[in-house]
């Protein structure tokens, strides 16, 4: 009997990317043969998102396309739609398999039992392996030993979030906070960094509360770990919450010399007002003391955020507060959201709810903030030396580069010659700046040093 072939797509955060690449695994493991999601597959695994309506929707769409792909196939749905939408999928047939959080682990259990069944009967009935998320305290056991990726491993290291942003669904999708015990994470990141990763990215759902159910473990103990391996140059922290960011906690971090200095720290709103419906913990004021610990600590430190252009009950008066705060703190890079209903969550049921075209409009007068914001930060590094973990070769204009980026995550491009050989993927350079290819892209020549 020849190999069962299984094509996965991902929807959504790094954290399902990760659990992607773990479920993977575990199938090469058992035999299959992985192939893309464009080819016939005997199985299509769809790792769902649910953190707005319309991921709620492409979750569908994708599961449609499987299906169209191949009629035959079995299709599996996994992840937080499918945590969210369990009941609703079941009676619509979605799927032939629904695998909800903490059950990805099983993947290939699950496959096996359910073609056992398939042999001996011509119809399945529907698998359903949902658990009660909001009650289990077990930390789901995924690991890698590879990723798609070529230069850098996203890591997750913790699950569940305890906030209930009225905004937001995660809490009850993904569950409470759950750790990975810090064991395993440095055998995970030694494992990679045999491999040759040299960046490792640590993420996760709420990545800031991550050993809080673990008793005296911090975010801060596993970093210190990672920082000892000696194959790893680079230590990329995932979205932080604003209140981990005091000075003693920054002080420690600035002792770790390859933690990258680029900080992504979650605001939403510029407004206390509008913080306050969201149910963020934390006021503009604290926010900006963060960012002014971490300007103390570290030079021309690269801090990105997320921003919600009119949320529920966001006035003119409000969203001016926003436009001037964040014009104010002056970030690297700050993603733009219009608000978008997400079903079940409390801000929902508000009333207040903001026009589209309102949300468009202010959200357009962000992005043009962020825009040049970028544009003014990556400025900086004209004239300058960076350290550049080389990814991979474009070309721009007609010609050839290396590009890759430095350790704030700003990108940078080194022209290749013909016969260049010198330059290879993952490998860490220093670049004497020169320049914009265009407006995205910072151009440089290979320093003498390297």
């Amino acid at each position: 009997m020849s190999k069962r072939r299984a094509a996965f797509l991902t929807l959504g955060c790094k954290v399902n990317q990760y659990e992607t690449d773990a479920m993977e695994e575990i199938l090469e493991k058992n035999g299959y043969d992985i192939v893309s999601f464009k080819e016939t597959a005997d199985v299509y695994i769809i790792n769902t998102c649910s953190v707005t309506n319309m991921a709620d929707r492409k979750s569908r769409q994708m599961i449609h396309r499987a299906k169209k792909n191949n009629p035959d196939a079995v299709i599996v749905a996994a992840g937080c739609y499918v945590q969210a939408a369990e009941k609703e999928m079941a009676e619509k047939n979605m799927a032939d398999i629904l695998v909800g959080n903490n059950k990805k682990k099983d993947i290939a259990q699950i496959l096996e039992e359910y073609f056992a069944v398939k042999e001996e009967e011509q119809q399945v009935p529907l698998v359903s392996e949902v658990i009660d998320i909001n009650h289990t305290k077990e930390y789901e056991d995924l690991t890698i030993h590879k990723v798609n990726e070529h230069t850098r491993a996203y890591i997750k290291i913790q699950d569940g979030c305890n906030q209930f942003c009225s905004y937001c669904i995660i809490p009850y999708t993904r569950g409470r906070i759950r750790s990975k015990n810090p064991e395993e994470v440095i055998e995970e990141v030694k494992n990679l960094a045999a491999q040759g990763y040299k960046e490792i990215v640590l993420t996760g759902i709420h990545l800031s509360s991550y050993g809080k159910d673990l008793g005296d473990i911090t975010l801060l103990d596993v970093i210190q770990r990672i920082q000892q391996i000696e194959d790893i140059e680079r230590i990329r922290l995932g979205s932080l919450e604003p209140r981990i960011i005091t000075e003693q906690f920054v002080k420690e971090l600035r002792a770790c010399d390859k933690v990258c200095p680029h900080f992504h720290l979650s605001l939403q709103s510029g407004c206390d007002e509008t913080l306050k419906r969201m149910n963020r913990k934390y006021t503009t004021e604290e926010y900006e003391t963060a960012l002014n610990i971490l300007r103390t600590y570290y030079e021309h430190p690269a801090l990105t955020t997320d921003v919600i252009a009119g949320f529920v009950g966001e006035t003119e008066e409000e969203f001016e507060k926003t436009r001037a705060y964040l014009e104010k703190i002056n970030l690297y890079e700050m993603h733009i959201f219009k608000y978008s209903v997400r079903e079940g969550t409390r801000a929902q049921k508000m009333s207040g709810h903001v026009p589209e075209q309102v949300k468009t409009e202010r959200s357009d007068v962000l992005l043009a903030m962020a825009k040049r914001h970028k544009s003014e930060f990556e400025k900086w590094y004209v004239g300058r030396k960076e350290k550049v973990l080389l990814e991979e070769i474009v070309e721009k204009n007609g010609k050839k580069y290396f590009q890759g980026y430095t350790a704030h995550y700003v990108k940078v491009a080194v022209e290749l010659s013909e016969n260049d050989t010198k330059l290879r993927q993952n490998e860490v350079i220093v670049v004497d700046i020169q320049g914009f290819i265009d407006e995205n892209l910072l151009y440089g020549k290979v320093s003498i040093e390297f």
